[in-house]
């Protein structure tokens, strides 16, 4: 395990008195922030060696930048965590990170514990964190027919959205610009999200890992009671090929 630190790595344990769970594991060492000199802003993705990854929202308060209580519940959870593993994360690039995890003879798992099936991270969710499917009044992404009927203008480009379990920004996938041959504006420049009443809501182009997000999805979740599980149709309004706004129109039965 000592063989896998450098700096660019930090390692968790458990004290005496802490469980996996305990708000203290889910922070990113201060340390370790100033010898990167890296900004984590608002995420960061997790990977173990049998491929399985987790996208965590961070959030900073007082006491440092933390992992959320709820992405990392779910680490722990689906890693079946014990109380004498040690955790090495080493900083590849960007946010994200390469997770080891260390039994108590100094063995390191490097394939999925039991009941836990190798997969890739996915973009959209279905059920929510504790495993109870969300209904609502509006359906998922597999169930939307005919989401073209939704545009305010046919011909604009399109994706459907079903939210996971934190939305602090709309991320835009490479399928969709590859197909659509979008552009974006330049990083914190302004957009807009315009709502089914009309009302718009300003948001910020945003950059990470070089793929394009809209800032200000949180507080049109927030607003309008977006949950995990629902879907909204996205159709982006344009000035030229440059995403300039995003319409949303909420799915329902």
């Amino acid at each position: 395990m000592q063989e896998c630190m450098s700096k660019s790595s930090f390692s968790k344990s458990l004290s005496p008195g802490q469980n996996w769970k305990s708000k203290s594991m889910r922070i990113i060492p201060e340390e370790f922030l100033r010898s990167t000199h890296e900004s984590f802003e608002h995420r960061v993705v997790l990977s173990v060696p049998w491929n399985n990854s987790w996208q965590l929202w961070l959030h900073p308060d007082k006491k440092g930048l933390f992992m959320i209580k709820e992405d990392w519940d779910e680490f722990v959870d689906d890693n079946f965590l014990g109380p004498d593993d040690t955790l090495v994360f080493t900083h590849q690039n960007t946010m994200y990170f390469q997770v080891q995890i260390f039994k108590k003879d100094g063995e390191e798992i490097i394939s999925a514990p039991l009941g836990v099936e190798p997969k890739k991270e996915t973009t959209s969710a279905s059920t929510s964190a504790s495993g109870r499917t969300t209904t609502r009044g509006r359906k998922s992404c597999a169930n939307v027919q005919n989401p073209e009927r939704y545009l305010l203008n046919p011909q604009n480009p399109y994706f459907a959205k079903t939210l996971k379990k934190t939305n602090h920004l709309l991320y835009v996938g490479p399928p969709v610009i590859k197909q659509y041959d979008l552009e974006f504006g330049l990083h914190d420049s302004s957009m807009y999200f315009i709502l089914p009443d009309g009302n718009k809501v300003d948001g910020l182009t945003k950059y990470y890992n070089g793929l394009p997000s809209f800032l200000g999805w949180a507080d049109v979740c927030q607003q309008y009671n977006l949950n995990i599980g629902d879907t909204v149709v996205c159709e982006f309004e344009l000035s030229g090929r440059v995403v300039a706004a995003v319409r949303v129109h909420f799915v329902n039965e």
